[in-house]
């Protein structure tokens, strides 16, 4: 039960997943502001989750990091939109 609620496999698959759309999503030569929003968001919901789930401080810190990427990002579509 406890390896359960620790493992971060299934949000790591969806973080990644939304990289890709939005990597798809900033491909399409249109305007994508508001797509791009919502897969930021969930982005953020992932990488909170598996911060909530990590035991490691090293993963923790990672965890971190990626929140602190996915600000950058969330800033620079506020300046394309």
């Amino acid at each position: 039960m406890f390896s359960d609620k620790v493992a971060v496999a299934e949000e790591t698959v969806r973080l990644r997943s939304h990289f890709d759309q939005l990597k798809k999503i900033l491909e399409l030569g249109e305007p994508v502001g508001r797509k791009i929003d919502f897969i930021i968001q969930e982005m953020n919901r992932e990488a909170n989750t598996i911060g909530s789930k990590v035991q490691d401080s090293t993963l923790a810190h990672m965890v971190v990091e990626i929140k602190g990427e996915i600000e950058k990002i969330r800033e620079q579509v506020q300046n394309i939109e």
